[in-house]
């Protein structure tokens, strides 16, 4: 897998590095794959900009990165599925 594809890769670009271990066993605690935690991490890193944490960082991680698990699969799906009518 070429490095820009990493979980590591993207995790240090959105600033939350330190806490790829907690996503990891979040992500598998829940049944996520890689693909989908890549797009999730993108969307708590604009959600970062706009709502920062402000007291516990990890905690507001935890809560943030599983809400945008379930909506990276739910876009994920939908862009497979409306590929699959093209």
């Amino acid at each position: 897998m070429p490095k820009e594809n990493s979980l590591e890769y993207y995790f240090a670009g959105t600033g939350f590095y330190d806490l790829l271990p907690v996503a990891v066993n979040l992500m598998r605690k829940l049944g996520f794959n890689q693909e989908e935690a890549l797009e999730a991490i993108c969307k708590v890193a604009d959600k970062a900009r706009v709502y920062p944490p402000t007291k516990n960082r990890e905690t507001w991680f935890v809560i943030v990165f599983k809400e945008k698990l379930y909506e990276a699969r739910a876009d994920i799906l939908a862009f497979r599925y409306k590929r699959s009518l093209l």
